[in-house]
């Protein structure tokens, strides 16, 4: 059900360039109003994640998930209904403001209540729903004709994605509140949280019992609201925020950096529209199978480990897809961009929720998550004036020396966290 709700997250992702090619002519006319398209997203979910994500941590984690998830429906619905570009660009910032609240708190919920000693793979498996969302619009959007039953493909969509939202929003209700949250806000019900769910994981089964939320015992937390923000620079977690910091300032380079601009990246190397929706929608592919490889490995090798490495891969996968001319070649480095980007970034939002303690926890993946938007809304302002001035090579070339850079300060500072109770790390 958490991993449901992601996929509208990454749904909007791929639709931010995507739309491009399907809209009215004269909406994206220019450098200037793509950047616009594609970063209006990004925009709304700084503001959610900067400014939303602290009531989680006060309010309760599955209030704020029908909260965040019922706006963005509504709000891409209207999308939909939008009579111009400015209209658009508007909407898809407000409907952006739940979905930058809605990921932060995956990471937050799921690595509460998954067991220690396979946090890594269920999250991953979460993701892998999410995903799967990528390749998805892409196929939609490189399968519809431009108009169904008269009304154009781009607003049918938004709308398909409004009404999948709602039906998760109904499944959520089912979802119980987080013990960890419980004990530091209401103790009296945190043990009674966990006995609905132990009972629920044990119905009709005779064989084991199943793992507790923790591979070991931890002490109880003291009852007390959640820590003020100015607590993630003290000194306690200052190194921690400052490599959150740096993972979601450099992170979006590979992942949304690849993503949001690699359809035009694409009509810039002469292909066509339909050619490149095609080779997106295949390269996307990367996505889902990307999330599936992290379920293999998430619980045998180091997150710190693999956010280094995935990071050095996309570096240069992406950088051979931003120079390469043939679809043989093209192809294939995407798929392997969007792979290692997706396990980069899945595993650096579960490495992260893992450093924070519960009390600031959605409030420092909000807050840090915040940067990743803020980068991810600029973007398209930066690459496409380079993609324009100094082509594909030289842009994608550039992407991998921040990138690289990012996988040099995560081995220096990054702690281990495999298995451990979270108290414990």
């Amino acid at each position: 059900m958490v991993g449901l709700g992601s996929f509208f997250n990454f749904f909007e992702v791929a639709l931010g360039s995507l739309l491009i090619p399907l809209l009215p002519e004269g909406w994206a006319a220019t450098s200037a109003d793509k950047s616009l398209l594609i970063g209006a997203t990004f925009v709304g979910e700084l503001f959610g994640a900067l400014l939303l994500s602290g009531l989680a941590d006060r309010c309760g984690r599955r209030r704020m998930f029908q909260i965040n998830l019922i706006s963005y429906a509504v709000l891409s619905v209207a999308a939909a209904c939008a009579p111009d570009a400015a209209s658009l660009i508007v909407l898809r910032v407000l409907l952006g403001v739940g979905l930058g609240a809605e990921l932060a708190l995956v990471d937050t919920y799921l690595t509460e209540m998954m067991p220690a000693a396979r946090r890594g793979r269920m999250l991953a498996s979460a993701y892998a729903f999410g995903m799967l969302a990528v390749p998805v619009a892409g196929v939609l959007a490189a399968g519809l004709p431009s108009s169904v039953a008269g009304v154009d493909a781009w607003r049918w969509l938004m709308a398909l994605a409004g009404a999948g939202a709602v039906s998760v929003w109904l499944l959520r209700r089912r979802l119980p509140e987080s013990p960890r949250w419980l004990a530091l806000h209401r103790p009296d019900q945190a043990l009674e949280a966990v006995a609905r769910i132990e009972s629920g994981a044990t119905r009709g089964r005779t064989d084991t019992v199943p793992d507790r939320l923790d591979t070991a015992p931890v002490a109880r937390p003291a009852p007390g609201p959640p820590q003020d923000a100015l607590r993630l620079w003290g000194p306690a977690l200052r190194h921690r925020t400052a490599l959150l910091c740096v993972m979601e300032s450099l992170g979006p380079i590979g992942f949304y950096g690849f993503s949001s601009i690699a359809p035009l990246v694409l009509l810039h190397k002469g292909f066509t529209v339909v050619e490149s929706l095609s080779y997106t929608a295949l390269t996307a592919l990367g996505y889902p199978l990307g999330c599936v490889l992290l379920m293999w490995v998430a619980e045998r090798i180091q997150r710190r480990t693999l956010v280094v490495t995935t990071s050095l891969l996309v570096a240069v996968a992406g950088t051979v897809f931003g120079l390469a001319t043939s679809v043989w070649v093209i192809v294939p480095a995407g798929l392997l961009t969007s792979l290692a980007g997706v396990v980069n970034a899945t595993v650096s939002r579960s490495y992260g929720a893992e450093l924070m303690p519960t009390q600031v926890r959605n409030l420092a993946l909000g807050r840090t998550y915040s940067l990743s938007r803020l980068v991810a809304a600029v973007l398209p302002f930066c690459t496409l004036p380079v993609l324009d001035a100094l082509g594909p090579g030289l842009l994608f070339l550039g992407c991998a020396v921040l990138i690289a850079l990012m996988s040099v300060i995560v081995a220096r500072l990054g702690p281990k966290t495999n298995a451990a109770p979270l108290e414990g790390i």
